[in-house]
């Protein structure tokens, strides 16, 4: 739970465009002139009461530029907030995003992603129809985004357009495996009262989350639950603890502005499946592991916008209790600009940590200590200084593992000593496709469920 806070870095780039916006013209830049094409992805990518996430894809399909400044105008009174992968400013109804420094050149057919918030008027959020690229007006056809809804929250919708697997792999299928609330009966829950009293009930059940849910603290969740999030669910200022019970299921959720831990994994629980989850801007960990919990699968996530991202074991004193017991599996998690413990594992061995994006972490990627035995496998690590290391302030080294990684950008990390097998079956995705793949299925939002 608390702990003391290092630094915050704020970056994150946003992919899996849900819909595109096609434009063709002259793509210039401050140091090239590029040929004729250029082509533009903008979606809305979440959507609340007030606010909004918004994606932006850039393709370059003339000569290679360096440098460039996109501008569009909102038709509906819309005004951009933070924003990542890219520097974003609005003057009156025009926004213009300028390039930072690691994406400012884009070779011909290259892409530049970034993401932004802004805020709506709960009626209106039109598609910008038209869009210049360093002062030149792209002009052409045009395919408008049409925005999620959130009034009120459907309680299902159709499958994406890119459809994710959903299999549960990994250590929560051992151990008797992973159910949830089964095919028990669903409870569908709309505010902070509604869903604390569905998670806290004996038995089993499937939970519903539509709408926004603001709350404080942490909501005890019981055993044999399946928590599902209607599209767009999000759970603002509160996180969920499972504090030693087993057989849970959380998924497709969006979690913002915890203030402790969006997730709590503690007291010997098992048997915890968290997946297709998106986590930002919270106080504490995003998803925390501790004291004897075990057999447990984290996949498909994304936390950007964040500082401490996902522990493993609590603190150095805890041996007792940990050893042969927390056992996780992290795979497909989009670690976008996320700070550090991504993840940090204490005593755990193996943890299994494969087909994982990392961009631009601030501070590391993997820290395994404590004799822990942490597998690093067929990951992505771009922009990344300190993709993986053993120890980390005053805990003891662990073992880690690396193969058949892919670095851009990035130099390979610091491993050594032997890991543990793993007991289960698992496909392992090629390294380098594994950007490709993360982007377009990592968080909230991209299942049906």
């Amino acid at each position: 739970m608390r702990t003391g806070r290092r630094r915050t870095t704020l970056i994150a780039t946003t992919a899996a465009a849900t819909a595109t916006l096609v434009t063709a013209g002259l793509l210039t830049s401050v140091s090239a002139q590029a040929a004729a094409g250029c082509q533009v992805a903008y979606s809305v990518a979440s959507q609340w009461p007030g606010g909004f996430t918004g994606n932006v894809t850039v393709t370059n399909l003339g000569d290679p530029v360096a440098g460039w400044t996109l501008r569009w105008s909102y038709g509906a009174g819309q005004q951009t907030s933070q924003a990542w992968g890219a520097t974003v400013s609005q003057s009156g109804s025009q926004v213009s995003a300028t390039n930072v420094d690691y994406n400012g050149n884009l070779a011909t057919n290259g892409t530049a992603s970034f993401g932004f918030n802004a805020s709506w008027n709960n009626s209106s959020n039109p598609t910008p129809i038209s869009f210049t690229l360093n002062n030149v007006a792209c002009t052409g056809s045009t395919t408008p985004t049409t925005p999620p809804t959130t009034t009120p929250p459907p309680s299902s919708t159709p499958p994406p357009t890119n459809q994710q697997p959903s299999t549960l792999v990994g250590w929560a299928t051992q151990n008797g495996g992973t159910t949830g609330g089964g095919n028990a009966g669903t409870t569908t829950v709309s505010n902070a009262s509604g869903l604390t009293s569905a998670l806290n009930a004996t038995g089993a059940a499937v939970i519903r989350v539509t709408g926004t849910i603001t709350c404080s603290g942490m909501l005890r969740v019981r055993s044999n639950k399946t928590i599902i999030g209607n599209y767009g669910a999000t759970i603002v200022g509160c996180g969920l603890n499972i504090n030693g019970d087993r057989n849970v299921i959380i998924r497709n959720l969006t979690f913002r502005n915890w203030d402790d831990d969006a997730i709590n994994v503690q007291e010997s629980a098992t048997n915890i499946w968290i997946d297709h989850n998106t986590f930002s801007n919270g106080y504490d960990g995003a998803v925390d592991i501790k004291r004897g919990s075990d057999f447990v699968t984290v996949s498909w996530n994304r936390v950007f916008s964040h500082d401490k991202t996902m522990l493993l074991g609590h603190s150095d004193d805890n041996a007792g209790q940990d050893v042969g017991h927390l056992r996780v599996s992290y795979h497909h998690n989009y670690f976008d600009g996320s700070n550090q413990r991504n993840p940090r594992v204490r005593f755990g061995n193996p943890v299994h940590v494969y087909n994982n994006y990392y961009r631009a972490n601030g501070g590391y990627g993997v820290a395994s200590t404590e004799n822990a035995g942490v597998l690093v496998e067929g990951n992505y690590f771009e922009n990344v200084d300190d993709p993986y290391h053993r120890g980390e302030g005053d805990s003891g080294p662990g073992s880690l593992v690396a193969r058949n990684n892919h670095f851009v950008n990035s130099p390979t990390g610091q491993a050594g000593g032997s890991v543990a097998s793993i007991p289960y079956s698992y496909q392992l995705d090629t390294a380098s496709n594994v950007k490709s793949i993360v982007t377009a299925g990592a968080g909230a939002g991209k299942i049906t469920v």
